[in-house]
């Protein structure tokens, strides 16, 4: 019996030891031993595969290179050969997704990695795995699926960001004589442009100064690239003139700046950046001239910079004032004042970012939907409908969602399908931080795990229609603060028969009155969706720090007695050597009392849920240098 289901491998350690023992389960002769780099956290996720080359097992190291780039990786290790060596197979740089500019830095490949139920269809993922649209980094998150010699096949990322369509940019700078000094105006524009996406499909940028009279310094479609850009802007020198006249340098950049003949495309969005320093000459055209550019769509930034008005004494009420009335409403969003002229450059990544998010995501930047989901985080094969679960936890501000895909369809639950149920105000819930599926033999139940909802954690059963409609079935919380409940989830069919039986929650952070985290597993039976709590397992003593339940697996029927039985991971028992349980199944639930527990040799310790890695920063991932493959030669 090859002892290696899908949810053991997040406990990284397997036992040789038979600690104590209730009955008879697993013997440990000939146990082969695979040993990893514990700094790769070699053994987080655990496959067996097949192949014309023989068997397998395939152990992730999501930790895998650099200490500043854990890009992570899998292993192959042979079972039927002699050696106990394994192989990495060097994933990291093969995945890529088509027109977007991937940044493979620290995405964790192989936090996730899992199949279908028959072996046929390997799949991993780098949740972490990051995009850049401008300045800013997305982490939509990346997955693949392996050929049967374990390369990548084409890789997939659902909730992969599209940057923005095509933006024209017109910055109408102030170059009258109040402007000193003169370079750092050149070098705001010089740090602007690297935050934006210059290309003749994408971002496009003109300058026009002004003092008198308004005068190019380039047009839109003149450069085709930053460098170009970058070199011109720094050879802008300043015009001079004893008159601030703003109002006809932006009727100018309106009429002239966003005209077909100076590059501005149909259908392109208009932005107008105006910099000053000074009340303007012409104020009485002010109203008319924004009527315009408001109805021609353009969004105007207004910048005000005091540096004269300071270096003078002379009050700023009514230049602000001014420059507010220039800028698009909200004002907080589209104005700015800087101190004096050498300030501006402190701006320019933050003005990059709000004109990049008036087109790039649509949500002024502040409202994340799946620009920082982390697809992948979680994963599961559902057989009846051959969907495929993927955990989302970092979706709509990290309240989290599950996307669905069945072949090349693809289904992002939206946040209304789940805000009533979860009432995450906080948006922290992580709702598809585990993943998983019931079936009562005509309908499929989908079930996903949210720990940090209500900071008690929660579950919730849903269905979705062909209808693309998700209706919430039945969802229950945990029962302590800070428990984790829900960030494991196993589904059992005791008896095999098709029907689900039971649900187990894992609840690995539940303190024990001792104040340790012993851990727990709720067991709830299943009928037609519906959660009935049948009790916990019994585990670890309340005297120990366990984190029982980190890890659930349902398994071949150990004991032959025709019921599937269930193992549970307690990474941090035994001083943090780790244990695992086994509970026979008997038939329709579980037998709620350890029928052997295994004690491991060898354990390094484990990250908690919701530590300081967990998935607003990097994913939570547990410790381990070694595997084991275990078999019973006889029963």
């Amino acid at each position: 019996l090859w002892f290696f289901p899908h949810g053991l491998a997040p406990l990284s350690l397997f036992p040789s030891v038979i600690w104590r023992s209730h009955s008879f389960n697993v013997g440990t002769a000939g146990a082969k031993i695979f040993t990893g780099p514990a700094a790769e956290e070699f053994g987080y996720q655990v496959q067996q595969a097949t192949n014309h080359e023989g068997k397998w097992l395939l152990v992730s190291a999501p930790w895998s290179g650099y200490t500043r780039n854990r890009k992570g990786d899998v292993y192959k290790c042979p079972l039927s050969e002699s050696r106990n060596s394994c192989d990495k197979l060097n994933l990291q740089d093969s995945l890529s997704i088509p027109d977007v500019k991937n940044i493979n830095i620290n995405m964790s490949l192989g936090l996730t990695l899992t199949q279908k139920p028959d072996g046929t269809d390997l799949l991993m993922c780098g949740p972490l795995w990051a995009q850049q649209c401008g300045s800013q980094q997305f982490y939509p998150g990346i997955c693949a699926r392996l050929t049967p010699l374990f390369q990548p096949r084409s890789a997939f990322s659902p909730a992969v960001q599209k940057c923005g369509g095509p933006m024209d940019i017109v910055i109408v700078l102030d170059g009258s004589n109040s402007i000193y000094p003169w370079e750092p105006m050149t070098a705001f524009i010089q740090k602007l442009i690297p935050t934006l996406d210059i290309g003749p499909q994408t971002t496009q940028v003109s300058v026009i100064q002004y003092a008198v009279d308004p005068k190019f310094e380039f047009r839109l479609n003149e450069f085709r690239n930053k460098e170009d850009m970058l070199s011109a802007a720094s050879r802008i020198t300043q015009m001079s003139g004893y008159l601030t006249n703003t109002f006809q340098a932006i009727q100018y950049a309106r009429s002239w700046g966003f005209h077909p003949s100076s590059g501005s495309r149909p259908g392109a969005a208009k932005v107008m950046v105006v910099v000053t320093d000074g009340e303007s000459h012409d104020e009485a055209f002010r109203e008319s001239v924004i009527a315009e550019c408001n109805e021609k769509g353009i969004t105007r930034f207004g910048i005000a910079v005091l540096g004269y008005y300071t270096r003078n004494n002379i009050d700023t009420e009514n230049l602000i004032k001014e420059i507010k009335s220039i800028a698009s409403e909200p004002t907080a969003n589209y104005f700015f004042n800087v101190s004096d002229e050498v300030a501006l450059s402190n701006i320019a990544g933050t003005l990059g970012d709000r004109i990049f998010n008036i087109e790039g995501t649509g949500k002024g930047g502040d409202n994340f939907k799946m620009e920082m989901s982390q697809v992948g985080f979680s994963a599961h094969y559902s057989s009846q409908q051959d969907v495929m679960m993927l955990g989302a936890v970092g979706a709509y501000s990290w309240s989290g969602t599950v996307v669905h895909q069945r072949g090349s369809t693809v289904d992002i639950l939206p946040s209304s399908a789940f805000e009533e149920t979860l009432q995450d105000k906080s948006h922290s819930s992580l709702l598809g931080y585990s993943v998983t599926s019931l079936n009562d033999g005509r309908t499929q139940y989908f079930v996903a795990g949210a720990p940090r909802s209500n900071h008690t954690g929660q579950v919730i059963v849903y269905t979705v229609s062909t209808q693309k409609q998700t209706t919430v079935i039945d969802s229950e919380r945990g029962k302590q603060i800070g428990s984790y409940f829900g960030s494991v989830l196993c589904s059992l069919d005791v008896d095999s028969d098709g029907v689900t039986d039971l649900l187990l929650v894992g609840a690995p952070m539940f303190m024990s009155e001792m104040k340790k985290e012993e851990g727990r597993v709720y067991v709830f039976s299943v009928t037609k969706g519906i959660l009935n709590e049948q009790g916990f397992l019994s585990g670890p003593s309340p005297t120990e720090d366990a984190r029982f339940g980190m890890a659930i697996s349902a398994i071949p029927d150990l004991d032959l007695d025709g019921y599937s039985d269930v193992v549970v991971g307690a990474p941090l028992e035994d001083n943090q050597k780790g244990v695992i349980y086994i509970y026979n199944g008997e038939k329709r639930t579980l037998n709620k009392e350890f029928s052997q527990v295994w004690k491991v040799l060898l354990c390094i310790p484990v990250l908690p849920p919701g530590s300081a890695s967990a998935p607003r920063s990097g994913p939570t991932i547990p410790s381990g240098p070694s595997v084991k493959e275990l078999f019973t030669p006889s029963c």
